[in-house]
């Protein structure tokens, strides 16, 4: 790696703290696997003048579905349940959902959901952001904003509503990983966040990342800015995206829809861990390394290398989220993956797989550098993307 081109990251993610109104921002990237460069820039809280640090604790939103993801597929490879198996099989309520039409009638699904559904969000659930008459019964029912509610409870109403779409007829980005985070306490036996910490976040050394921040490690956490929490508010994607552009930048307390103290009833699928950079790089030098990390397993190489390919067929292809059309990559099992860079129109490889979440968190892994990349903020549903600067400046650093 050229450390001349890595150090012009410093600068870019500078500018986003004192031209763009982020008040902080960490980023940390791993090649073969040692750290080439990791930089902190701005506050963590910039009311209590705590600068950012390397163990700030970020709510890291979507990033959580890779990790429920890798969770379930756990599951998989011990053979407690497939792919190709009916969601109703596990959760019976299951088999009595039906799909709104586009006339208000309520149709018989074509074919059962599936677990490949809910991770590839080919299930037909919608979520409460997005303009459907489906999410309008969402937002109805207070789904994403109701923390008191256990995922038990919260799947049990999410069952009683119909689909927005047939299983496997569209791509859209939905409650299917909250689906899936049910499977694994029902198929897993156990809560949710103790499954986790057991499979995952133990083995992986990942001691900052859970459902909750305790007591004595709350002064961590970074602090929110950008839009109102637009869960509590219940807008749609059309009044995120006014207010958007009207550059809300004011600091929000999400507290009532992402709790700290709540893990005893707050854990979800499509969102609600929370961690740090380094925690989260190790998980995603475990996905790089095939499973593995520091001598311990955690998902057998196979079952990495199957939720990495595209599970999308042709037709569904390019996706399309929030406005923003992915040409030239695919999805797999709880995250996207590059297929074609020249399309994508960035940087990257082949087989590069990755998400984001709402307040401006990133991850990515690239098999073909042999690179990861964690860049994380807590700017609500902005239109920056300090991450792609960071993946353009290292990507034109490897050398060899």
């Amino acid at each position: 790696m050229s450390v001349e081109v890595l150090q012009h990251i410093d600068p870019a993610m500078q500018s986003y703290v004192d031209e763009r109104g982020f008040a902080g921002i960490s980023v940390a990237v791993a090649r073969h696997g040692q750290v080439v460069f990791d930089g902190q820039y701005g506050q963590r809280d910039t009311e209590a003048a705590r600068p950012m640090a390397p163990d700030t604790i970020f709510r890291i939103y979507s990033m959580t579905k890779p990790v429920v993801a890798a969770g379930l597929m756990s599951l998989v490879a011990d053979g407690r349940l497939a792919l190709t198996d009916a969601v109703a099989r596990y959760l019976p309520a299951f088999g009595r959902v039906r799909v709104l039409a586009a006339d208000g009638a309520l149709e018989d699904v074509a074919r059962p959901i599936t677990v490949r559904d809910l991770l590839t969000h080919t299930c037909g659930l919608s979520n409460e952001l997005q303009d459907t008459p489906v999410a309008a019964q969402y937002r109805d029912a207070r789904l994403h904003h109701d923390a008191s509610r256990s995922l038990a409870d919260l799947i049990d109403v999410v069952a009683e509503l119909p689909l927005a779409f047939q299983p496997g007829a569209t791509w859209h980005y939905g409650m299917g990983l909250d689906v899936a985070a049910r499977l694994v306490e029902v198929i897993g036996g156990q809560p949710l966040g103790a499954f986790l910490a057991d499979r995952i976040f133990a083995p992986l050394g990942m001691s900052d990342t859970a459902f909750a921040v305790p007591a004595a490690e709350r002064d961590r956490l970074a602090a929110m800015h950008g839009l109102p929490d637009v869960f509590a508010a219940g807008l749609t994607l059309g009044a995120i995206a006014e207010a958007a552009a009207a550059g809300a930048n004011d600091r929000v307390d999400v507290s009532a829809t992402y709790p700290v103290d709540r893990p005893d009833v707050f854990a979800r699928g499509g969102f609600g861990l929370f961690s740090t950079v380094g925690d989260y790089l190790r998980f995603a030098q475990m996905l790089l390394n095939g499973g593995v990390l520091d001598g311990t397993r955690v998902l057998a190489a196979g079952t990495v290398a199957t939720m990495y390919r595209n599970h999308l067929p042709t037709a569904l292809l390019p996706f399309e989220l929030f406005g923003v059309t992915y040409a030239g990559r695919g999805f797999g099992l709880g995250s996207s993956v590059m297929m074609d860079v020249a399309a994508a129109g960035g940087c990257g490889s082949v087989g590069e797989h990755g998400w984001s979440g709402a307040a401006t968190t990133t991850f990515w892994v690239d098999p073909a550098q042999d690179l990861t990349g964690v860049v994380m903020a807590q700017y609500m549903l902005g239109a920056a993307a300090p991450a792609q600067d960071v993946r353009e400046l290292v990507h034109r650093a490897i050398v060899g």
